[in-house]
């Protein structure tokens, strides 16, 4: 598997181009298929946090008065992602404030994102929903604490990324989930997951006479690109 930065962020609100900003971030890296590091900082952006949000993330206008500022909060965060391609839940918002918050430190990332909660909804189309928690608590996965919080958040996607990746390879027999993959399948419709794995090269499926699904290889250097 490769290696992956799983982020998540806590807002203001939905939109910086609204003029929201992050509150806190955090990072965990994923590497031969276990957790080994961690980031996570909340961050002073000199904006108010509305009452709904404190609320619902338990993140307070002191607690954040009291935080470092969000360039040097963001330097950081980039420093340790590096070039490694990134995952989020949801991660169109993440990747918008990802964005915005480093070009106001005049910093950039080139890599790609992948969606936890897109390949889920492929992966898992059975869930009751696509939602964190409820995925969380469907795959019987670890609650690392309070949801909406970014070390709890991106710690649980994190896990949650691992689980779909072990679940690709159990059912279609790959070797390897690359992030790569997990951008082709986000991408895909629902009904032509099979075709994208093995255009990809895994094990496709194709359905017998008897209604029941028998499994074929399909080698890498007969798949379509």
């Amino acid at each position: 598997m490769d290696s992956v930065v799983v982020i998540d962020f806590e807002t203001t609100g939905l939109s910086p181009d609204m003029g929201d900003r992050a509150t806190e971030i955090a990072a965990v890296l994923i590497r031969d298929g276990r957790i080994v590091d961690q980031y996570q900082s909340l961050m002073n952006a000199g904006v108010r946090i509305p009452s709904f949000i404190e609320h619902l993330t338990g993140i307070s206008n002191a607690m954040v008065r009291e935080a470092p500022p969000s360039n040097r909060v963001m330097a950081e965060v980039a420093d340790f992602v590096g070039d490694y391609p990134l995952v989020a839940h949801n991660a169109s918002f993440d990747r918008k404030f990802w964005d915005a918050e480093l070009a106001r430190i005049g910093r950039r990332t080139p890599q790609a994102f992948a969606c936890s909660m897109l390949v889920s909804r492929r992966v898992l189309p059975q869930a009751p929903n696509h939602k964190l928690g409820t995925l969380v608590e469907y795959a019987g996965l670890p609650v690392t604490g309070r949801y909406h919080r970014a070390q709890a958040d991106a710690e649980m996607a994190a896990h949650l990324t691992l689980y779909l990746e072990r679940a690709l390879m159990e059912r279609f027999g790959l070797t390897e989930v690359t992030h790569d993959l997990l951008g082709r399948i986000q991408r895909t419709a629902k009904t032509q997951l099979e075709s994208c794995i093995a255009r990809y090269g895994g094990a496709g499926s194709e359905e017998g006479s008897n209604g029941k699904t028998r499994r074929r290889q399909r080698s890498r250097s007969g798949a379509a690109s």
